[in-house]
């Protein structure tokens, strides 16, 4: 084999693992925001709702969950991906709300969202 055989040999094998660990990563991005890993619901008052990022603009949430009397209060933080669940959220700020949830583990990125609960649906109770 002649050098230039090697290095054409080199650039293919070097191109061949290039692709195989872009498909990988793609199909784990996949996999970690398509399939949760849990599902429920949180009963509360939304405290806080913005639009956060300087690159990636991602709507985090906190939600003042429903104290059992005697007990302390507990926060849970939510990120949001749907537009239409954001203006949900909007118009039911300052009312006791339930929210739906779906808890994606693993996600490399702040830029899908700050945490891995995403909320899919929301509900006013008052």
């Amino acid at each position: 084999m002649t050098a230039s055989e090697l290095g054409n040999k080199a650039i293919k094998i070097f191109a061949a693992v290039l692709v195989a660990i872009v498909v990988l990563a793609a199909g784990y991005l996949y996999a970690v925001l398509n399939w949760s890993f849990s599902r429920g619901d949180r009963v509360g008052y939304v405290q806080k709702f913005s639009e956060k990022g300087w690159v990636c603009k991602t709507w985090e949430g906190e939600l003042q969950i429903l104290p059992v009397p005697g007990s302390i209060p507990e926060r849970f933080m939510f990120s949001v991906r749907d537009k239409a669940v954001v203006a949900k959220i909007n118009s039911s700020l300052g009312k006791k709300v339930s929210l739906s949830y779906e808890q994606h583990k693993g996600i490399p990125t702040t830029c899908f969202g700050e945490s891995e609960y995403f909320i899919v649906d929301v509900k006013a109770l008052e």
